[in-house]
């Protein structure tokens, strides 16, 4: 396998700037160098375009975590960056709303189903936060049933995780873990708490598909036991479809929360959802200076356009599905347990050893390897796909795991962790409350 040596030695000397700092080396868990194999990985951008970025040493990378997923239309998108100069030009912050607030929630109402009013938020975790005060206020209940393990940065929600410092105790009491797919334990989580759930919050996906009508189940536990549906579209909105998870997987919600897609990377999110829930926050103490930031609003009005004017998100299904299934071809041919998993919009690498448990060196290993070819993928995250993505692209990506394959057979044979040329990501947070399985 031929692969270019790359210098990282920028990279390093902002590391060692930022240790002193700026605790965990940087505002997003995420993004940090804890979270990627170091001496192998860069760890400091200074520049995007299209599908790539450009690292602090000058070396380009293909790109597909994609800024942790908000990236849609690409980096340094040119019609987003044009509105933005344009709003730039007559202002950033006003002393009262900017006219485009009020253009961008009609836009979104035109757009996203059975939302009668939108309120904007600054991020994804404000805008569930934001939600689940809501639902609270409106029902007069506590409680919320909470599925899965998507972001956990509030009080109100991180109680579940091992990052509880400085989380108030009562909130464990205030939070109940179910797990997708598991209706059941949905409706064990009511009858063990009655009268008292304010609302189910659930991504409509992450990675595993839904089966035996485990949406609509939702849908019918929350209406008969009156509570709220929120709906964290954080990721799946303006990803899976321009109407959102919503409609490609035909599921009211009473509040819908956007962000990450939505915005091409600006800061902004959104909720959505009928007036009889949404005007509750008429009686909310849910405000911040910068929501009605203009150069945020202006460049996602141009992003919702842009996706609409060019059927962007049908690009992206196109050819993220030829990677997807390309790369399990190539994993099935070269007999190694390396598949891509979930959607073609957003895929997960999952690794298993001949025993069948999943292998963190395995994919630590490919993805290294993978990097080290000028591929990026997150070890700890995702894989999406982006407008700027092309075929070329999906090739490269495709030649590169094959190069990985070969090597794997004529020089690893199995000992992933000696040939890792630094230390395996930590991992960054574990759950702490156990999901409720119904009652046997």
């Amino acid at each position: 396998m031929q692969e270019e040596k790359k210098n990282l030695d920028k990279s390093a000397q902002y590391r060692k700037r930022a240790e002193n700092i700026i605790p965990h080396l940087t505002g997003t868990f995420s993004r940090a160098a804890t979270a990627f194999i170091e001496n192998v990985y860069p760890l400091y951008i200074e520049s995007g375009n299209g599908s790539h970025f450009t690292d602090v040493d000058g070396n380009e990378y293909l790109d597909y975590l994609m800024g942790l997923g908000p990236i849609t239309l690409g980096y340094n998108y040119d019609p987003v960056n044009q509105a933005i100069k344009k709003q730039l030009d007559k202002g950033i912050l006003f002393s009262l709303p900017h006219k485009i607030e009020v253009e961008l929630s009609e836009l979104i109402t035109q757009t996203i189903p059975f939302a009668d009013m939108v309120k904007f938020e600054k991020s994804g975790s404000n805008a569930v936060t934001a939600a689940v005060r809501a639902a609270r206020a409106f029902t007069k209940k506590d409680v919320i049933a909470y599925c899965g393990t998507g972001g956990v940065w509030h009080d109100w929600q991180a109680a579940m995780v091992s990052r509880d410092g400085g989380v108030p105790k009562f909130n464990e009491n205030l939070i109940k873990i179910f797990d997708y797919n598991d209706s059941e334990g949905l409706q064990q989580i009511f009858d063990d708490n009655p009268h008292n759930i304010a609302a189910i919050v659930l991504e409509p996906t992450q990675f595993e598909k839904p089966k035996n009508n485990f949406l609509s189940k939702v849908r019918k536990i929350a209406d008969q036991n009156d509570s709220l549906l929120i709906l964290d579209e954080i990721v799946t909105g303006f990803r899976f479809d321009l109407a959102g998870g919503q409609k490609y997987f035909d599921i009211k919600g009473d509040l819908v929360c956007f962000g990450k897609g939505m915005s091409n990377g600006l800061p902004l999110s959104a909720i959505t959802g009928p007036s009889e829930f949404m005007k509750t926050f008429d009686t909310l103490w849910v405000s911040s200076t910068n929501n009605s930031e203009a150069l945020s609003l202006a460049g996602t009005q141009c992003v919702i356009n842009e996706m609409k004017e060019k059927n962007t998100i049908q690009h992206c299904w196109k050819i993220g599905k030829i990677l997807f299934d390309g790369w399990n071809k190539i994993s099935e041919k070269n007999n190694i347990n390396a598949k891509m998993t979930g959607y073609p919009v957003r895929m997960d690498l999952k690794c298993f050893d001949d025993s069948g448990s999943e292998s963190l060196p395995m994919k630590s290993f490919i993805l290294q390897e993978m990097v080290k070819q000028k591929v990026f993928m997150s070890i700890l995250g995702a894989s999406y796909i982006c407008y700027s993505h092309s075929e070329s692209d999906i090739q490269k990506t495709l030649q590169s795991f094959e190069n990985v394959c070969t090597t794997i057979k004529n020089k690893v044979n199995n000992n992933y962790e000696n040939f890792l040329e630094g230390s395996m990501p930590k991992t960054i947070w574990s759950m702490k409350l156990p999901s409720i399985k119904k009652h046997i």
